[in-house]
């Protein structure tokens, strides 16, 4: 099993194709590519944490949705999850924030990014999604969302090299 983490699909949602420039002309096109990136990466018995703004829609439609996504799907409830969103079914657990251990490291979930956070002083992480990659990151934290992680679910190794590379440039 591998340990996924994302944000900020924001399936059905036309507000993303000019809000956050996506290479789409449509929303179908959209889904069905962010659907492409997801399965070609997260495999049916993996598990996958989506850090908020999932979806918009009805239930029976995001319901649908999920069941067509790889994986054992976790949802940290960002400022864009609706209540049809929170009530489908095919989410294995709902929360506002998860403190988990990863290979000894603390990790910090939550949709919004912190300015501080539990154990920071001992170097946990914040993951986190919201800003769309629009905010100057700093130490130990990451956005996970689909705009600065190339329109795909990351696994934690890539996004911690991520920023490592990027500092070597």
């Amino acid at each position: 099993m591998t340990l996924w983490f994302t944000s900020d699909t924001h399936f059905a949602d036309t507000r993303v194709l000019k809000i956050d420039r996506r290479p789409f002309a449509n929303m179908a096109e959209h889904d069905a590519a962010l659907i492409a990136n997801w399965n070609a990466l997260v495999a049916p018995q993996d598990e996958i944490w989506h850090l908020g703004d999932f979806a918009r829609g009805t239930t029976e439609e995001v319901e649908a949705l999920l069941a067509q996504l790889h994986g054992t799907k976790h949802l940290i409830i960002g400022n864009n999850d609706p209540e049809p969103t929170l009530a489908a079914k095919g989410w294995a657990s709902l929360q506002h924030y998860r403190e988990m251990r990863i290979d000894e490291q603390l990790f910090i979930l939550c949709h919004y990014p912190f300015r501080t956070w539990n154990q920071i002083g001992k170097k946990s992480v914040n993951l986190h999604g919201h800003s769309h990659g629009k905010l100057t990151p700093v130490t130990r934290q990451f956005d996970v969302g689909v705009d600065p992680q190339g329109l795909r679910p990351r696994r934690i190794e890539e996004i911690v090299v991520s920023r490592r590379k990027s500092k070597a440039d």
